[in-house]
């Protein structure tokens, strides 16, 4: 089935623009997972694992705001069974038992700065722009600011890598941080006026299958499927990631994307599994640890890193009874 596009109301407070895979928004007999992102290139692989998922029985619908937050409210508030971003911050300052358990993707981005910043202390004081409040992207600039002895001015906030490397070639922002396939293509077509600025080494998570441990609990089933499919889905793609297209053609997703966008689904692909974007053993310990120590060090989780629990942060049962089953 093709994605296509549906305008859902989810509360009086917060009305958004919602894409949808299903016919019915709040069907009780579907798993409701809420992306804090546009449905594209980048999110096919979730697509591909969601519709295989799908063939083994899983009902579900997918729901995409426009902002990451209002995603992990949703789930908060009952309106969605799974989410998919990184709630660590919310997690730690709720009370509500919200659990990850499955790694989609790492952070492996790129800050990219007009060539007149040609250091990151020229930046000190200008503007800067990120994906969203509270996402991966500002905890990288945090971090980065922290270590170079500066102070951004003001931040605002652009959801989409490709988006932004469009306000960029427009002149419309100057400093930001993007995916590695965007920053290629800024690079390719614009690199006489923009340059990659330095990183940080070592990834954290990016996007993260969260979810109510009572929902988890109550959806073993569902929550199996989903981690099974998903661990066979990211190890099929890391052995050959033209899957990836090869399975968007099969179930004719992303359909109304343009063809030249459609037409860098395999570059992407191979691009993210050399880049590392993805792990075969969909994160687990390793990641809730690495993720302890990049988001205290960007200020959204309360430290010491060493002190936090993985079991406050991560169900790990359905990730390790997938492991123990696919080899």
């Amino acid at each position: 089935m093709g994605v296509f596009f549906k305008k859902v109301t989810l509360t009086a407070a917060a009305a958004v623009t919602a894409f949808s895979v299903s016919v019915s928004a709040f069907a009780a007999d579907k798993v409701r997972i809420a992306l804090g992102d546009v449905a594209s290139v980048e999110t096919l692989a979730m697509l591909v694992a969601l519709e295989r998922a799908k063939e083994k029985g899983l009902d579900y619908e997918l729901t995409t705001f426009a902002k990451e937050n209002l995603a992990i409210q949703a789930i908060i508030s009952g309106q969605m069974d799974i989410g998919i971003g990184s709630p660590y911050s919310v997690i730690q300052k709720t009370n509500v038992p919200i659990r990850n358990f499955f790694q989609i993707s790492k952070l492996v981005f790129f800050p990219v700065a007009d060539k007149k910043y040609a250091t990151w202390k020229d930046l000190d004081g200008e503007p800067f722009t990120f994906h969203a409040r509270g996402t991966g992207t500002e905890a990288i600039g945090n971090i980065i600011a922290k270590r170079e002895n500066i102070s951004f001015g003001t931040r605002s906030y652009v959801p989409g890598s490709e988006n932004r490397i469009v306000a960029m070639m427009k002149g419309q922002i100057n400093a930001t941080i993007v995916d590695l396939s965007n920053k290629n293509i800024l690079m390719e077509r614009a690199g006489d006026r923009f340059h990659v600025l330095p990183s940080l080494g070592g990834a954290a998570s990016d996007e993260i299958l969260f979810a109510n441990l009572n929902w988890m609990n109550e959806n073993k089933e569902s929550v199996s499927i989903l981690v099974d499919t998903l661990l066979t889905t990211w190890r099929d793609m890391i052995n050959d990631p033209s899957i990836i297209d090869k399975e968007r053609k099969r179930f004719n997703l992303l359909s109304d994307l343009p063809a030249e966008l459609l037409h860098e689904v395999d570059a992407y692909y191979k691009e993210a599994v050399e880049g590392g974007l993805f792990d075969a053993n969909g994160g687990g310990d390793i990641a809730a640890k690495s993720d302890f120590d990049f988001y205290v060090k960007a200020g959204q989780l309360k430290g010491p890193a060493e002190g936090l629990k993985v079991e406050d942060y991560w169900a790990m049962g359905p990730l390790d009874d997938a492991i123990s089953k696919i080899k």
